[in-house]
């Protein structure tokens, strides 16, 4: 089915108040970034963070599924708690507070190009 563009436009704007919050396009589905970690996936137009004991401790006790057929569980957060801003924006921002920090990526060095003998 795939998530509607709205759906994530919807939850990108209760997340306003993170001041690093953004989202992507990925397969079909969108990856959610807090402070440039992916906290969580939208999938089939449901919000699926991932697991840390940071977020269960927030939680309570999280529903837990898979984002996708064969992922791993992920803590998914129904649309009824979407509505409550402060809880959702709390639930994100103790979820990165807690993620590693992403490694840069190595970029490719490029060959100096041969001059060719005549």
């Amino acid at each position: 089915m795939g998530t509607r563009a709205e759906t994530m436009e919807f939850l990108a704007d209760q997340l306003g108040a993170l001041p690093n919050i953004r989202y992507r396009k990925m397969f079909g589905e969108y990856g959610l970034y807090c402070d440039e970690k992916v906290v969580a996936f939208i999938c089939d137009d449901e919000l699926f963070v991932k697991p840390t004991d940071a977020g269960r401790a927030y939680i309570g006790e999280p529903d837990e599924a898979p984002a996708y057929p064969g992922s791993k569980l992920y803590f998914r957060v129904s649309g009824d708690r979407w509505e409550d801003r402060e809880w959702l924006t709390g639930l994100i921002d103790a979820t990165a507070a807690v993620l590693p920090t992403p490694t840069p990526k190595a970029t490719a060095k490029r060959k100096a190009p041969t001059k060719r003998k005549a």
